[in-house]
């Protein structure tokens, strides 16, 4: 193929498919993916704004959780929109740029997020294991440099495989069997050996996310050891309940990351709509129960959504006297 018609190949849209099978249902199943993205939406600005406006939140572990809702609201709405789009309106068509946009996105946001777990279990570890020298250790300035650098970390690992993927030529059929642009189901469009991609992408995901995935298993492993020799049980069960809400989101991500990847990989004789249903609600999903499991979780963060809720409801109602 000429460079000309390459590039022409290129620069035709994508068309998405939705749920492969379940075209009819599109209208029922938009119902529950809406409803997780309001959740979304309304549960990680609340936290947002709690952390924001009450001082006493103003810490490390705070910072962290503020910056796991900025994640999720990112990483929802790079997604959602346009997922509503196909079951709503039938707006199946995405650009080429914006198809390798969004898939930027999702795997930015998904090795920035690993990072910030690992922020926060390393911040559990120091409040647990070095409580005197915690103030000094996790500074909010350098608890940002932290924030920034997982960003960096991501983009920077990401951008050579949107780089490798886009080089491609897609002559084969633009339909992708999916309602987002899944990694695998884009490549499998190519009609040149994507193996140095291929190869690129299991090198950073066994890496990023396989050493993430041993730290996070080493720190809550000493805080486990250290909460164990703490001589009251009052303090070990309050030490536990602390890192409960970051072990809940770290088994949330981690296995739901894991069980949708192995899906898309190998079908295990499964109908391709289950596979793109547990990719579609990995996606929708965990976003929402992040705040709602900070709430339940840790205490403060629910006292800050209550006086936020009560704060509000304060002016609404002296606006209306």
């Amino acid at each position: 193929m000429s460079t000309t018609n390459h590039s022409y190949t290129n620069s035709l849209p994508f068309l998405l498919m939705g749920i492969p099978g379940l075209e009819a249902l599109h209208m029922w199943i938009s119902i529950p993916v809406c409803f997780t993205y309001i959740m979304t939406l309304l549960g990680n600005s609340m936290v947002l704004l709690a952390v924001r406006l009450d001082k006493s939140l103003h810490e490390p572990m705070y910072y962290f959780i503020s910056m796991l809702a900025v994640i999720d609201l990112t990483f929802s709405t790079a997604v959602v929109p346009k997922m509503l789009g196909v079951f709503w309106l039938d707006s199946r068509e995405i650009g080429f740029e914006a198809c390798f946009i969004q898939m930027f996105f999702i795997h930015t946001f998904t090795a920035v997020e690993s990072g910030l777990l690992l922020a926060m279990s390393f911040d559990r570890y120091t409040a647990i294991c070095n409580p005197l020298r915690y103030t000094t250790i996790l500074t909010s300035s350098r608890t940002i440099q932290i924030g920034l650098l997982s960003l960096a970390r991501g983009a920077g690992v990401m951008t050579p495989l949107m780089y490798l993927l886009t080089s491609l030529p897609y002559c084969k059929t633009r339909v992708i069997p999916h309602s987002y642009c899944e990694h695998m189901a884009v490549v499998e469009l190519a009609c040149a050996d994507p193996s140095t991609s291929d190869l690129y992408s299991l090198i950073v995901a066994t890496l990023l996310v396989g050493a993430d995935s041993v730290f996070i298993t080493f720190s809550y492993g000493m805080i486990l050891r250290s909460v164990m020799r703490l001589p009251s049980q009052e303090a070990r069960l309050k030490a536990l309940r602390t890192c409960g809400s970051h072990v809940s989101i770290i088994l949330l991500f981690y296995i739901g990351g894991l069980l949708s990847m192995y899906l898309q990989m190998f079908s295990f004789g499964l109908a391709p709509h289950v596979q793109v249903l547990v990719a579609d609600f990995y996606l929708t999903v965990p976003p929402m129960l992040n705040p709602i499991i900070y709430g339940i979780k840790v205490k403060q963060i629910q006292e800050g959504i209550f006086k936020l809720l009560r704060q509000l409801a304060g002016r609404s109602i002296s606006q209306a006297d």
